[in-house]
């Protein structure tokens, strides 16, 4: 007589939470204002603007943008506030930094803006495995968003997950 081979991680209560379903689509792209400088390291305010007057902007469309600068160059903050607001139009959004940065600055607010009601005293997993790229930064930002709701939190997957926090009985 055989046993009935029984899927206890389908039957449990386990809610897992995958970061990569939130992964926001459109092309992330650097922007390198070094070669608007003079020399590659000063900023001439006149020509600074000229080249953002004329740049064709719109090629960043739905885009997400990382603007910084590959010299030493001392760049003033206005200069990149302009390049912002030259981007608003176009791009999805826009930060001073890396790849890295850009993409922890859009996991930040998608971390913020996530409704974690549903995951109230329930046990959790966060996947931890994905295909696209998504920063360590969004796993500790929505660990200590759950961690004053959740049952438990764990990461990996169900079957073989890495217990994080249990909250403790009163």
């Amino acid at each position: 007589m055989e046993k009935e081979i029984i899927n206890r991680v389908a039957n449990s209560k386990l809610i897992t939470i995958d970061l990569e379903a939130y992964y926001p689509a459109g092309n992330r792209i650097q922007i390198d204002i070094a070669p608007w400088l003079l020399e590659g390291i000063v900023l001439k305010e006149n020509d600074f603007r000229n080249h953002v007057s004329e740049h064709n902007w719109s090629q960043y469309k739905d885009c997400f943008v990382a603007l910084y600068c590959s010299t030493d160059a001392i760049i003033p903050g206005w200069a990149y506030m302009l390049l912002s607001i030259a981007l608003a139009p176009y791009a999805k959004k826009v930060t001073v930094g890396s790849l890295d940065m850009l993409e922890t600055a859009i996991f930040s607010e998608i971390v913020g803006d996530l409704s974690v009601e549903e995951y109230k005293d329930k046990p959790v997993i966060i996947k931890g495995c994905s295909h696209k790229a998504i920063p360590p930064a969004a796993y500790t930002l929505l660990a200590q968003k759950l961690q004053p709701i959740a049952k438990s939190i764990m990461y990996g997957e169900a079957c073989s997950s890495v217990p994080l926090f249990k909250k403790k009985r009163p």
